[in-house]
């Protein structure tokens, strides 16, 4: 059906009409806050592989987070130690930026659950995500017997604890 266009339209991000699209939108992304609730998915067939459904109770967020490795915090960048640890520019942060949006985003909405991520685009500057989020005390997910797991307690800040799969992934 549809999605399945959708999907393969998607997977070729070099062609054309994507690369117009991305363009255009990076544009109108930038020009937004870095955390902002958007209406619906971007990539609808993405979401809904991820567990969104169109209904009450689910919402989209999209996250822009700064794209390169991580800066030590070091004031003029002097390290006192041994030589080993001086380095400052060359250090990646432990985490991938798909799991830092999660957090951000989640740290935001702190009455909502964060079920799941998927990129949108990226410029120069950012990357851009949507995260896929819960809310635990709507009627509609809680009767929802394919959802109302992340009701429970234990799911509470899953982002935080690398639950979600961005943060398995590392």
């Amino acid at each position: 059906g549809a999605y399945k266009y959708l999907e393969e339209l998607w997977r070729k991000k070099q062609s054309d009409v994507l690369r117009f699209m991305l363009r255009v939108r990076a544009w109108e992304y930038r020009q937004q806050n870095k955390i902002c609730r958007v209406n619906r998915p971007t990539r609808p067939e993405k979401a809904r592989r991820l567990g969104y459904k169109a209904k009450q109770g689910y919402v989209i967020v999209r996250a822009a987070v700064r794209r390169g490795g991580r800066k030590r915090p070091n004031s003029k960048g002097i390290v006192y130690g041994k030589p080993k640890h001086h380095g400052i520019n060359h250090l990646k942060f432990a985490r991938n930026l798909r799991s830092t949006a999660e957090e951000r985003v989640g740290r935001r909405c702190g009455n909502l659950r964060v079920l799941n991520s998927y990129w949108v685009n990226q410029d120069a500057t950012y990357k851009y995500y949507e995260v896929i989020l819960v809310d635990p005390q709507h009627k509609a997910i809680r009767n929802d017997a394919r959802i109302n797991w992340i009701v429970n307690p234990v799911h509470k800040h899953r982002e935080l604890r690398g639950l979600t799969s961005a943060g398995r992934q590392g």
